[in-house]
């Protein structure tokens, strides 16, 4: 792979050359459609990690995806100083360290963008419901291999990916760097052939039903294909950067969320970001801060810039490896206060995400978004002939926004029905899903509290 290749701002599914601005490049242009999208605004009533909070301070998928875009945009810029100064082909063709800032800072914003209600219970919920549910079962025997693994391990990343590629939602069309770069798993659900230790095979990148647009974008940016009998590719070599925002934010601002909420004891928080700083930590600076919140927060900056730096080395010792397709690890488990990092998320696991009311929301999200899947999948296929189409199927059916009813109309395939369904229930907020499922089974009566 190459970097001129690499950075390639004309987008998907255009037929012309991207026209350039003079005010905005138009990596940065991905970032303000994305910042102005639906999708992302629905990320400030979806769950982080603490559901539904009343803290200002706590965070939302919202205020977590703004922080990841954040430091996704340093981490870039910095490699880009470097990687321009390596290669003089990127200058004399007009490419600047902002570039490579854009384009991290754009994908880090929209990584989190199909994200269900309910955080990762949510997926799950959305799985289950095809994997234990008597109807979502049945579906099994009306779609192929590749379709049942989709629908069986639903996957934010896809959905991202899906969502960015609808044919009525052009309004979010994106370069392809930035669409690579945001696809940290750049491979099909149903991949046989994994490579143990790499990353990008952990979870998947896209549905069966949007394979046709990665492989396009895969051959316009020169990705290396791993195997030619499967839909898998390396990653986007600033897709490691992505991933290295979003690792950086969620290990230092869950523990700061949980210090506030008073789940995590001051002394330790403190003690585990001193830890990160190592010898640059000056505890007589914190003595002009009362504020122990105050304190945290400080500590909190200071360690994100440690770990930027520290990622930012990682980077650019291992870029030859990364262009070769060769490197395929977390930029976080080779930085050197990675043994600091595991522990912060083993304080993090047991005293944040196993809290009663992380867990209690968790529980409430499976009930919600299982009752929701039932009844609206369905009515879609009691339109179909394939089910009962009763009258409260039809009713049900009717409360799909016009697009959706009209996509189920038009197709015949359980599968792109079933997708259709998902892409409507999960992209619901969390207070959203959980009002239409008390109005669906008759809790709350339509326009009461």
């Amino acid at each position: 792979m190459n970097w001129l290749q690499l950075l390639n701002p004309n987008r998907l599914g255009q037929q012309s050359p991207a026209k350039q601005s003079n005010s905005r490049s138009l990596f940065e242009q991905d970032y303000d459609r994305i910042i102005f999208s639906h999708p992302f605004r629905r990320l400030q009533d979806k769950t982080q990690v603490v559901p539904l909070p009343e803290d200002d301070f706590v965070h939302t998928r919202l205020t977590h995806s703004l922080e990841v875009s954040s430091v996704g945009r340093s981490l870039g810029k910095r490699v880009g100083e470097t990687v321009i100064e390596k290669y003089p082909e990127l200058k004399e063709n007009g490419f600047t360290p902002s570039d490579f800032g854009a384009i991290v800072a754009a994908a880090s914003l929209a990584h989190d963008i199909g994200n269900p209600p309910f955080g990762h219970s949510g997926e799950d919920a959305i799985s289950e419901f095809f994997l234990y549910n008597k109807l979502g079962n049945q579906i099994k025997d009306s779609v192929t291999e590749g379709e049942w693994a989709d629908l069986i391990s639903f996957e934010g990343n896809a959905q991202g990916f899906r969502l960015f590629n609808m044919p009525n939602n052009k309004g979010i069309q994106l370069t392809y760097s930035t669409l690579a770069a945001f696809s940290k798993y750049p491979h099909e659900s149903s991949l046989k052939h994994r490579i143990e230790g790499r990353k990008s095979q952990k979870k998947y990148g896209f549905f069966q039903s949007e394979a046709y647009y990665f492989d396009e974008l895969a051959k316009a940016l020169g990705l290396n294909q791993l195997a030619q009998d499967e839909k898998s590719w390396v990653r986007h070599p600033l897709a490691f950067l992505v991933e290295a925002a979003d690792d950086i934010c969620y290990h230092i601002i869950d523990l700061e969320d949980g210090c506030r909420l008073g789940w995590v004891p001051f002394e330790q928080a403190r003690d585990l970001m001193a830890a990160i700083l190592g010898d640059a930590y000056m505890p007589e600076k914190l003595e002009n801060t009362k504020d122990e919140n105050d304190k945290i927060s400080y500590l909190r900056a200071l360690a994100i810039n440690t770990l930027i730096t520290q990622c930012v080395d990682v980077f650019l010792e291992n870029e030859d490896e990364i262009l070769k397709g060769e490197f395929d690890k977390a930029l976080m488990d080779l930085v050197p206060c990675k043994k600091v990092l595991r522990e912060i998320i083993d304080v993090s696991i047991d005293k944040i995400y196993r809290s009663n009311l992380v867990l209690e929301t968790e529980a409430v999200g499976h009930t919600v978004l299982e009752g929701l899947m039932q009844a609206f999948i369905k009515a879609a296929i009691g339109q179909k002939g394939a089910e009962e189409s009763s009258k409260k199927n039809l009713t049900v059916f009717r409360l799909l926004p016009n697009t959706y009813q009209e996509q189920i109309v038009a197709t015949g395939s359980y599968y792109e029905i079933s997708r259709i369904c998902i892409d409507y229930i999960s992209g619901m907020t969390d207070r959203f899903a959980i009002n239409l499922y008390r109005k669906l089974t008759g809790i709350t009566l339509p326009g009461t509290k």
